[in-house]
């Protein structure tokens, strides 16, 4: 897998998100400001609303421009065969036979970053799974939680 690629990818996506909420947070401002929306009576709270939609749309584009640019900053260095897992790194675990691709990274766990056929699930290290694997090296055993129970999943490769 090509971690340049999946860091674009994961950059692209974030981007669009951003021009998205964006536009919204635009769209609520303008709304909550229109001649139309003016309150009616002490109930009509239209525009209060439109206000208070727009500021919580504008924080989360704010923190998507965050994302983007530590994401941008990003250091993706190689990781070698004995390297501990870091921000940057992309990780392979195997379990019962199958294998999942991770991508620690400084923002948007959960996002899926493609590079053509293949593709990581971005993980961070706060959460669960990424503060098991930070410090890990390959060969190490991790403990993922499914619905079923635990899971072990064992580290295969870092780069």
């Amino acid at each position: 897998m090509d971690k340049v690629a999946l860091t674009r990818s994961i950059i692209s996506q974030l981007e669009a998100e951003l021009a998205l909420q964006t536009g919204a947070a635009l769209d609520s401002r303008e709304e909550a400001t229109d001649e139309e929306s003016r309150a009616e009576d002490k109930y009509d709270m239209r525009s209060q609303s439109a206000a208070y939609l727009a500021a919580g749309q504008a924080r989360l584009a704010s923190e998507i421009a965050g994302a983007i640019a530590a994401w941008k900053t990003l250091t993706l260095r190689v990781f070698g065969p004995g390297d501990e897992i870091a921000a940057g790194a992309l990780v392979m675990l195997e379990s019962k036979g199958g294998l999942a691709a991770f991508l620690v990274g400084p923002h948007s766990g959960g996002l899926e970053a493609r590079d053509g056929n293949s593709a990581a699930t971005v993980v961070t290290g706060a959460s669960p799974l990424g503060r098991q694997l930070v410090g890990r090296r390959v060969g190490d055993v991790v403990q993922i939680a499914d619905r079923l129970g635990p899971v072990l999943q064992r580290v295969v490769s870092v780069e």
